[in-house]
């Protein structure tokens, strides 16, 4: 029983699409670790030395008494943004062109069914009745 639960999981952890998406997350996560550092680092000392201040995550203001730290939001922020343009630019864009190339061109397919006036289900286009309320049809000629 158990080397049977145990080899089913072996053939579920070793399925193509588990072990693709473990890989994807784990990129995602280093280039999002990659991209905080970035902002956190670089972009966000540089707009504090510009503002005048030692530290971005200092930026702050105060309401009867209350702290509110908007800093480091906007580290967190600016890391989201980036991650997403970079996301989109890099994954999004370029896939969507390979579905484009990818898709079939020409005409349309004829359509093969139509629907029926009194019950709206799918027919054959050259059905005289409807199958499924036996409706005659507009175009079917009338028999008895």
């Amino acid at each position: 029983m158990i080397k049977n639960a145990l080899g089913g999981f072996k053939q579920f952890i070793l399925r193509g699409n588990v072990v693709d998406l473990a890989v994807g997350i784990m990129i995602g996560a280093a280039f999002n670790t990659v991209v905080s550092s970035l902002v956190k680092d670089i972009l966000t000392p540089f707009i504090a030395a510009i503002a005048g201040r030692h530290q971005f995550t200092s930026f702050s203001f105060t309401i009867n008494g209350a702290q509110f730290l908007y800093g480091d939001f906007l580290n967190n922020l600016i890391s989201f943004l980036i991650t997403a343009i970079a996301i989109y630019f890099f994954v999004v864009l370029p896939l969507n062109k390979l579905n484009e190339k990818m898709a079939p061109k020409g005409p349309p397919a004829e359509a093969t069914t139509t629907q029926c006036p009194e019950c709206l289900s799918n027919i054959p286009i050259g059905a005289t009745r409807c199958a499924y309320c036996t409706a005659l049809l507009k175009d079917a000629p009338a028999t008895q």
